[in-house]
């Protein structure tokens, strides 16, 4: 099947990054959110983070205005996802909320339309069997932020059609971006291999064994890594990966556990980049 419209469900950061993403490499985009001040607000950040590409010389004039004009918002995810060839949902981590929100969503789709999770951990098949037509159904975990980001992790879950998945396959070659198939599993690959990383390094903080900047700088210098677990957690939110690592916990074993320090941190407030403080202190986006 061949993919040209694409339904954004959800107008965080995820979700936001891969409608512009996907504006960008052609394909005509509608998103939405909880409410309509949410959806609207969410289509002007995208449309800013388009004007500050340019601005940076990411991104050129004429692609910039080819991308806002294929950008649209809608009511609610009935009407988003109407006529959309695939229906992509980048909602909070929580699987309540994406089997509802995709129930929602695909309730008026078209016969034959690929429906996607952004999940970074939950199980797809969980996802699927409240689903009309399952086999439709995938993971496409995308990796903050999604416009510098090459990987996006499909995930297929049992019933998964080989052809839905060879669809997916071609979206994100479209994107410019390099997929990894990736069976339905607790914390698929990237997520169970980055959040043991980052909960180790959390407990070595927690253990005074170094400071925040020295262990980012351990794994950036000793082993190529572009940023360190503790960075990564903070542009990632602490909160998002308590959440993943709960998860893994429950599904794969005590190895999984969170630190008390990342619990504290959130309790507090402290949740990376987003609110300002995490590991380290941001401002504007950036650590100061």
């Amino acid at each position: 099947m061949e993919i040209t419209s694409i339904a954004v469900i959800g107008t965080g950061t995820m979700g936001r990054g891969i409608a512009q993403v996907a504006a960008q490499s052609g394909f005509t985009v509608v998103v939405c959110d909880v409410d309509q001040a949410t959806t609207v607000a969410g289509l002007v950040k995208i449309r800013s983070s388009l004007d500050r590409a340019v601005e940076r010389g990411k991104l050129d004039a004429e692609t910039r205005a080819a991308a806002n004009a294929r950008l649209s918002s809608a009511p609610d995810p009935v009407q988003a996802a109407a006529r959309a060839d695939l229906i992509l949902e980048a909602v909070p981590e929580q699987l309540e909320l994406k089997q509802r929100t995709l129930a929602s969503a695909t309730a008026g789709a078209r016969p034959g339309a690929l429906v996607a999770s952004n999940t970074s951990s939950l199980s797809i098949a969980a996802i699927a069997e409240r689903l009309p037509d399952p086999a439709r159904v995938l993971g496409m975990h995308f990796f903050n932020p999604v416009p510098a980001m090459k990987l996006v992790e499909l995930v297929h879950h049992a019933g998964t059609a080989p052809d839905a998945l060879a669809a997916a396959r071609s979206v994100v070659e479209r994107m410019g971006k390099t997929a990894i198939v990736v069976r339905d599993a607790p914390g698929f690959a990237s997520s169970r291999l980055g959040i043991a990383l980052g909960m180790e390094a959390i407990r070595m903080l927690e253990e005074e064994i170094a400071s925040a900047a020295d262990i980012d700088t351990a794994m950036r210098l000793g082993y190529g890594h572009p940023m360190g677990p503790l960075e990564l957690t903070d542009l990632v939110g602490l909160d998002v990966r308590l959440a993943i690592a709960d998860h893994l916990a429950a599904r794969l074993g005590p190895r999984f556990q969170p630190p008390e320090l990342l619990r504290r941190k959130v309790a507090a407030g402290d949740l990376g980049q987003k609110s300002g403080r995490g590991f380290y202190r941001w401002q504007d986006g950036k650590r100061s």
